[in-house]
């Protein structure tokens, strides 16, 4: 499973002091330096010996580098960029719905399917930051919890004769008051304008970030997505 998890991609995103420790004759250490070199003012330290596990080999000279390590750190300054996971859903087809019922039906379906995301949001303890028409953006301290909070609010919505499809990303933002913003928004956002209906996507860094968790995903293919510079690759939860 680790030898599956990638995440050299979000390296530059850890914005807290990091101690990375290895020994120098064991298989990980070159993947420890490339780990230490990318995060900013990481400190790396080479032990000796030839075990990975902490608790094989000297333990008491990998204790006193910690200790070291967390007597020297100062606590880390207030963030203005926080690592998160962003959530955006929407309903499919909400125009043609909302023509075929009239306005005061479709407001009172909208208001239900409000209530409905609102309850997933709390259940899987995600923190609305916006909701604009029928659609809705959130964000999470745990990736798998979004993706769990996606399908919930999909198949609830689906009680209500509605679609909802959603997007799952993970990376920095910038929060300003209530609002966030920056590139990792904007990658949620396409990724959930890239589903169908009933369908949760998410990116790679979400299905690397949660490996382990019991979530399944099928593979989706590189998507060239609107403003992005790059493709990714997209996974669709299985269900």
């Amino acid at each position: 499973m680790n030898y599956d998890i990638d995440v050299r991609h979000v390296l530059d995103a850890v914005r807290v002091p990091t101690l990375l420790l290895y020994r120098a004759g064991e298989e990980n250490a070159r993947a420890t330096r490339y780990m230490g070199e990318r995060i900013r003012g990481a400190q790396i330290v080479e032990l000796g010996g030839v075990e990975h596990l902490p608790w094989e080999g000297d333990e008491q000279e990998l204790l006193d580098a910690i200790e070291t390590f967390l007597a020297a750190s100062p606590p880390p300054p207030p963030a203005e960029r926080v690592f998160a996971t962003i959530l955006f859903t929407d309903i499919v087809g909400s125009t043609t719905r909302a023509v075929s019922l009239g306005d005061a039906a479709w407001r009172e379906l909208l208001e239900r399917h409000h209530a409905v995301v609102r309850a997933d949001l709390e259940r899987f303890r995600g923190t609305e930051v916006d909701a604009a028409g029928d659609g809705f953006l959130a964000t999470f301290d745990g990736p798998a919890r979004a993706v769990r909070c996606a399908a919930a609010i999909a198949d609830d919505a689906a009680l209500l004769g509605l679609d909802v499809r959603a997007g799952v990303h993970t990376g920095e933002i910038e929060v300003s008051g209530a609002a966030v913003r920056g590139i990792a928004v904007h990658t949620g956002a396409r990724i959930a304008a890239a589903a169908g209906a009933r369908e949760v996507l998410v990116s790679g860094t979400v299905r690397d970030l949660v490996s382990g968790s019991g979530l399944e995903f099928e593979d989706r293919g590189e998507r060239e997505l609107e403003g992005l510079p790059e493709a990714l690759r997209l996974y669709a939860l299985a269900r």
